[in-house]
Parts: C-alpha cells; structure tokens; sequence
C-alpha cells in the first residue's frame, strides 16, 4: 500500500543530539538516511549532562524504531553521529543494538575510497554487517533515490574527507539530505541546485569553532543565502546549533533573504532544544552528584 509522501527529521542538534538522521516516506518506500546519533563526548571539559544522555536514549530508540518500518538505509559517511558503530560509546547506536531486520535491508553508502584508516575501517566493518546489502552509492539512481559523486566535508581539501548527498523524487516534491557540507564550500551547493531541489536539509558552518576563518564564515553566509533564494525550503541545522550564535545567525539570513530559514525543530514543529550548546548552563543549573570522570 502506497503512503503519503512525508519527511521526518528524527535526530539532529536543534532537537537535543548531534546527527542528521531523517525518514522519508515516498511511494511504498520510506529512505532512512544517516542512522546515527552522538551527544558530543567533551564539551568545555564536560561530559554530556544527564538530560542530554536522556535525549540521547530517546533518539535512539526512535531510531531503531524507523529501522523496523524503513525499506532502504542511507549513508552519507562514516562519522559516529551518522552512522552505528561495532565500537560505539555509551552515547553512541552500536550494532549490538541494531534489530535483525537492519541486516536485511538495501543499503547505499558513500564510498570509503580516499578516506582515512579509520573510516575505511568503519566502512567495511558496516559492509561485514549488512552483507551483502550495502553497496557504493556515489553516481547511482533509481526511480526514486539519486547521489551525488564525493563533496568537501566542510572546506575543500578538509582533512575531515568527503560526504555524499542524497536527492528522493517524492514526487509532489525533490527533497535533498546534503550532510555536512557546512556551505564551506561552492560546489556543493551548486549540485543541489542543480537538482532543482524544493526542500533542502543541510548543516550550517560550525560558528563554535575559533578555527573557522573570516574568510569561510563569509563563504558560508554566501552559499545559504544563494540556497536558500533557491529553494521553496530550507533546513539549516546540526554543526551551526552546536552554539547558540547558530540561531543569531538563522534569524539574520532569514531577514537577508527574505523568507523563513528553518532549523529541524522549527520544520517539525517541536520545541527547540539545543542542549550541547547550553551544556555549562545544564550544569550550572541543574547540578549533578557524583563522579563525571571521563568513561573509556
């Protein structure tokens, strides 16, 4: 039975965790794409507060529960708020907790080529779990589902190596879920215009980090000012509000621009709740009693 077409961001940063997981529904199809989440494992010296590792379990499972209803899964890259993992930390999706059928199912991923050791190694370790489901999805298309080929995680030439955007036809819309291009970087943004996307869902600059130059800052506010004249809508979330200088920075390209700039939150009409950017202020407020010494 055919289902209404339908988008629902499940984890992302405005809505209390690190990732970019979504389900969406087209046809008799529902695409989960980057089944992943993290809490950030050390921010200012602290560990996540006990709210956001209660967030975090709640993500989770609604996660796991768009595993038993999803017909394709989707990876982007290799990074541990995307993805599960076979070592995963207590804030982390771990393949112990993945439910059979996620064996079971088609599975596209970004290619490891060209990546680190490390994410290689994390490539072939989901490989070994999804066999032999999972295959390279750079270049490929089908009725519904199209990639693009590999984009700078961030900056050109990052040393964080490349992502994969993914376009659904859904028909009555063209959704695009373009994960950590951080709008550091033109090309990107011209191959999802090129698309002709409507809804676009996408990370915004990482303004937490001093290393962010003037120069990418700039860059950054050009790229989403020309999406978002682009596109009927546009989700900016996941590295941006990891600082609560991200909403400033939402509600200011949303005057420039002249439309409403969304983050996941406000697009699922959920409270926000950008907990790793008010993490001092959980503690300050909400103290805890205990150790909060570094786990393994």
């Amino acid at each position: 039975m055919k289902t209404s077409p339908s988008i629902e961001i499940i984890g992302t940063e405005s809505l209390g965790v690190r990732g970019m997981c979504c389900l969406v529904s087209a046809g008799s199809r529902k695409i989960l794409i980057d089944p992943g989440v993290a809490l950030g494992y050390m921010r200012h010296g602290l560990l996540p507060h006990p709210c956001q590792i209660e967030r975090g379990g709640k993500i989770r499972q609604r996660i796991l529960a768009a595993v038993e209803t999803a017909t394709d899964i989707v990876f982007s890259h290799f990074h541990g708020d995307h993805i599960p993992l076979l070592r995963a930390n207590p804030y982390q999706l771990s393949f112990a907790q993945l439910p059979r059928r996620f064996r079971t199912l088609p599975v596209r991923a970004h290619s490891p080529a060209g990546l680190s050791p490390r994410m290689q190694r994390r490539a072939a370790e989901l490989s070994d779990l999804c066999r032999p489901n999972m295959k390279p999805a750079p270049g490929y298309s089908d009725a519904l589902l199209s990639f693009s080929d590999p984009v700078p995680h961030g900056s050109a030439g990052s040393t964080f190596g490349t992502v994969m955007m993914t376009r659904i036809d859904m028909k009555d819309k063209v959704f695009v879920h373009a994960s950590d291009i951080q709008l550091l970087d033109s090309e990107p943004v011209e191959k999802i215009l090129a698309w002709q996307p409507d809804i676009v869902f996408t990370s915004g600059p990482p303004l937490y980090l001093q290393s962010l130059t003037g120069k990418q800052r700039q860059q950054a506010w050009e790229n989403a000012f020309r999406l978002a004249d682009g596109v009927e809508t546009l989700i900016v979330d996941h590295h941006l509000l990891r600082d609560e200088q991200g909403l400033d920075w939402m509600n200011n390209l949303s005057r420039a621009v002249g439309k409403k700039i969304f983050c996941a939150a406000d697009f699922m009409r959920k409270a926000r709740c950008l907990l790793e950017a008010r993490r001092c202020e959980l503690y300050a407020t909400r103290p805890i009693s205990g150790s909060t010494e570094k786990m393994d």
